[in-house]
């Protein structure tokens, strides 16, 4: 009986993440072919993902550039769409704009002793603009088993560079409670 239930278990192992997997992606992929509801499966999402890399390359081009940034500046006066709006589009671009901001993972002392770190990305180098502060960095420090973190401000004695590990790579073991190994 003892062996059967190791079996299962290690069965749950493997099916568990494969189907959680597939799961999220055919949802997503059902999601957004919705967005455009076209008798033809899977057209809308290829629509959808042409009219973006069109709308991107459009960004791009010097001619139409102004009148992106118009519209940006638009939404950016609207009270209260100005706070969605722009967090959106920092979340975005903070992985994959040009200003990525998880690239520099640091190593934060918890304790005086120094035995006691939590791993974050460095968001914010300078603080001073803000806060009045020259001394702190702001840190991002995911949580395990979640998507969300908390932003701390933290002196940059109590800092240290992480150097040759890859972001997503840290990012993917910090959430996974350490229990994902790094890529070497």
């Amino acid at each position: 009986m003892k062996r059967l239930i190791r079996y299962f278990l290690r069965g749950l192992l493997f099916i568990v993440p494969l189907a959680a997997t597939a799961y999220v992606i055919v949802e997503s992929v059902r999601f957004l072919d919705g967005l455009i509801p076209l008798d033809i499966p899977g057209l809308g999402i290829l629509i959808l993902i042409a009219g973006i890399t069109v709308i991107g390359a459009l960004g791009s081009v010097f001619l139409t550039r102004p009148i992106f940034e118009f519209f940006d500046s638009l939404l950016k006066q609207i009270p209260i769409i100005n706070i969605l709006y722009t967090s959106i589009k920092d979340l975005l671009s903070a992985f994959v704009g040009d200003k990525k901001k998880f690239k520099q993972a640091v190593k934060v002392k918890l304790n005086a002793e120094g035995t006691i770190f939590r791993l974050g990305f460095i968001t914010q180098e300078d603080l001073s603009s803000l806060i009045g502060e020259t001394d702190l960095v702001a840190v991002y420090l995911p949580h395990s088993y979640n998507f969300s973190g908390n932003l701390v401000l933290v002196p940059r004695a109590n800092i240290q560079l992480i150097e040759g590990v890859n972001s997503a790579d840290l990012m993917k073991f910090i959430v996974s409670g350490g229990v994902s190994s790094l890529e070497e």
